[in-house]
């Protein structure tokens, strides 16, 4: 149960409310809008909360115990605040939305009654339909590890220590032409073996997609294939920081990245392969090393 101060418990029990719904948003990368179904703008919290041009919350529904709970918020796309093609880019992918309550003539009196993270968006004819998931929604990614022959670390995080900073793990590359809707050639990448960048990933550092990172799924030379649509939003000119990847083996993080002690994978394990072929008298059964 919400708990309001008390000059706002008073202000809704007294059955003349001037109540308005606001909604913060927070992409990212750090960019804050700020929108309310009342129909002149609102400043509380160091944020402008602009008219909404028809943004219109939908019921909620609440669960009990853990389940996630969610909600859709409707609106028109303008230019001024959310334009299509940031949607199209995904800057608003699992940003956090404040749902306030407020007393629009004193915003002081005012609620958080909601927190969510905004999951599918959805554009038809204009109109955009954001989903809104609870924070329970994070308790559905799976925790734990896995034991299996593949490294489940991510390469660079805090349990591979790889820097991905260091010079021999990333080039800074520039377009030189759009291949494809997903193939791009860059230059920058030096005399670096063909495939040292599949598996990793890029920053884009100026452009339309500046700030987005992109998986790559192949290098070969001066090409970069990547796992999602970027030509339509790349141009000759563009530039974008390229890392380094990894297959998760064991042998490349052992010769690629000289990090075989920090592997997190369990590679010696035997496979079901090996459990069910059937033994033989040449087998080496002394406990010792099965893969290297």
């Amino acid at each position: 149960m919400k708990a309001f101060s008390s000059r706002f418990a008073n202000h809704i029990a007294s059955g003349a409310t001037t109540l308005c719904w606001c909604w913060k948003i927070v992409r990212r990368d750090g960019v804050v809008l700020g929108f309310t179904d009342h129909d002149l703008a609102l400043d509380f919290a160091g944020t402008r909360f602009n008219p909404a041009h028809g943004l219109d919350p939908s019921e909620t529904v609440e669960r009990a115990g853990a389940q996630a709970q969610t909600a859709e918020v409707l609106g028109v796309l303008h230019s001024d605040a959310i334009s299509e093609e940031d949607i199209l880019l995904g800057r608003y992918d699992g940003a956090r939305v404040e749902s306030w309550r407020v007393n629009w003539r004193d915003v002081d009196q005012r609620a958080l009654i909601r927190a969510d993270t905004i999951g599918e968006i959805v554009r038809e004819d204009g109109v955009f339909r954001a989903e809104l998931r609870s924070g329970q929604h994070a308790l559905n990614v799976p925790k734990g590890r896995l034991y299996q022959h593949l490294c489940d670390a991510a390469l660079g995080d805090g349990r591979c220590t790889v820097n991905l900073e260091a010079s021999a793990y990333r080039r800074n590359a520039t377009v030189s032409a759009v291949r494809g809707p997903a193939t791009l050639a860059v230059t920058g990448l030096g005399s670096l073996a063909e495939g040292w960048f599949t598996h990793g990933f890029a920053r884009w550092t100026s452009g339309k997609r500046i700030g987005i990172e992109d998986a790559i799924t192949q290098h070969a030379g001066g090409t970069l294939g990547f796992a999602s649509p970027v030509g339509n939003w790349a141009e000759p000119g563009d530039t974008l920081t390229v890392y380094a990847g990894c297959d998760k083996q064991f042998g490349t993080c052992r010769t690629k990245f000289s990090n075989g002690a920090n592997f997190q994978g369990f590679p010696h394990i035997p496979g079901s392969d090996f459990l069910m072929r059937y033994p033989n008298a040449t087998d080496r059964l002394d406990g010792g090393v099965m893969v290297r």
